[in-house]
């Protein structure tokens, strides 16, 4: 094997706690979809598809809380800076806290906007206000658990966001099943279910980030934190991230936006598809959260060899998780289907378009191993660049040109789409690495 041992078992410790920890989101997803697609009608699972799709949104424009606190906080893990790390997880927090509080706030006008933007079916709307109304209320919690998490990973501590989310997870499955068949509150249960769990998961998150600060040296530094200067370097760098997450998620909602116009049964089919997407997709993010970690230790300690052998081993392993997914979609795929419907006419429609589903993980992993890559260098202007020219160049184009294949034109242009950010994503990493541009100016 042409890659370091030692670096194997450092990118295996890193990753198996985020494989579980990310794999357990889609379970959580999984776990919805079969509760609620086993109800007398598919439109709760619709309403539950688009709420999410409306929520996912909002908070995952925000994402950059995690990744750009990832990469610096990285950074100063390698040159042991912990002044540095004790400053970066207070402004994470803060920034956390004030935006979380921003959407409470605005939230009556930005869920209307979002729901009004998808079209969802008509018996679906009012379930889907209602869902997000609820969950809306966990934001500040969610915002503060991406800069805890992104402060943990950067500092190569991955088990205990894999305990804080398996807490929020396990908890939200149990709050399920008893809220939405227990007391029968359908998709208004698996809204609270959701809003209990994640502001248990930030209780947790808190006291392990209260944990890894207390043998650190030095001190919090208070007035820092109120002006406006300090927050430059991470508010540059989310910025670009900011962009780059909007235009994600603009494409998932597209995505949802599309299925709702083609009716219930396509919109409930998808939802179940795009489940199984995802989890192969956190489980090749594991790989690319311990390049976030290895990648910005290199940076901060401006050591390109090890840079270069991060990268490659983490690619590896990502490419063969990614070979792994797909063959198990391909043998056991169909089979799983019925687990998260009964409803006969949804289940026949997911199997149409199940290949797309088994293609995926090959064609999107450069993709996600680049992320973390870029993420850990703290290089986001490629990553919006790279996104943009994706979602607006490749992504609209080719469904439009491929309407006429329905949703297979839906699904060829999301697959497009994935490919695509993969390579132009090599190209810049290729011209970055050749200019020797990852590593910051003294």
């Amino acid at each position: 094997m042409p890659y370091n041992k030692t670096l194997n078992h450092k990118i295996w410790a890193l990753a198996w706690p985020i494989i579980i920890s990310n794999l357990s989101i889609p379970l959580l997803g999984l776990v919805d979809t079969a509760i609620l697609g086993h109800l007398d009608s598919a439109h709760y699972l619709a309403a539950v598809a688009v709420g999410s799709s409306v929520l996912t949104f909002l908070y995952w424009g925000f994402g950059f809380l995690r990744m750009g606190t990832t990469g610096f906080a990285a950074q100063a893990y390698g040159t042991k800076n912990h002044q540095a790390s004790r400053q970066l997880a207070a402004q994470s927090l803060l920034m956390g806290a004030v935006i979380g509080i921003a959407l409470l706030l605005t939230s009556p006008w930005l869920l209307q906007l979002g729901l009004s933007l998808i079209e969802a079916p008509a018996n679906a709307q009012a379930l889907a206000l209602s869902y997000t109304q609820i969950r809306i209320f966990s934001a500040p919690a969610v915002l503060i658990n991406y800069g805890i998490i992104g402060w943990l990973i950067g500092h190569q501590n991955t088990r205990w966001p894999l305990l804080i989310m398996l807490l929020t997870n396990a908890s939200n499955i149990l709050l399920d099943l008893w809220f939405v068949i227990g007391l029968k509150l359908n998709s208004d249960g698996a809204a609270w279910a959701t809003l209990i769990a994640e502001y248990l998961g930030c209780g947790l998150a808190l006291y392990a980030l209260k944990r890894q600060l207390g043998p650190m040296s030095g001190a919090l530094q208070w007035p820092p934190l109120l002006q406006w200067h300090n927050y430059q370097a991470l508010l540059k760098v989310n910025r670009h991230l900011f962009v780059r997450t909007l235009a994600l998620l603009a494409s998932f909602a597209f995505f949802t936006a599309q299925g709702a116009q083609q009716g219930e049964i396509i919109l409930a089919a998808n939802a179940i598809l795009m489940q199984l997407v995802m989890l192969s997709s956190y489980g090749m993010d594991g790989f690319a959260h311990a390049s976030e970690a290895l990648v910005g230790d290199a940076v901060g300690q401006r050591n390109h060899r090890q840079f270069i052998a991060s990268c490659r081993g983490c690619a590896f392993w990502a490419a063969l998780s990614a070979l792994l997914f797909s063959l198990a979609f391909y043998f056991l795929g169909e089979h799983l289907l019925p687990l998260f419907s009964n409803i006969d006419a949804v289940v026949h429609s997911a199997k149409q378009y199940f290949p797309w589903v088994i293609a995926l993980p090959l064609l999107a992993v450069a993709s996600y191993c680049l992320d973390g890559i870029f993420i850990g260098a703290s290089q986001s202007q490629a990553m919006q660049y790279s996104m943009l020219f994706s979602c607006f160049l490749v992504y609209i184009p080719c469904w439009y040109f491929s309407q006429h294949w329905g949703n297979h034109g839906l699904w060829f242009a999301f697959a497009a789409f994935n490919l695509t950010r993969g390579i132009s994503l090599g190209y810049y990493f290729y011209r970055y690495n050749k200019q020797h541009y990852w590593y910051p100016a003294h």
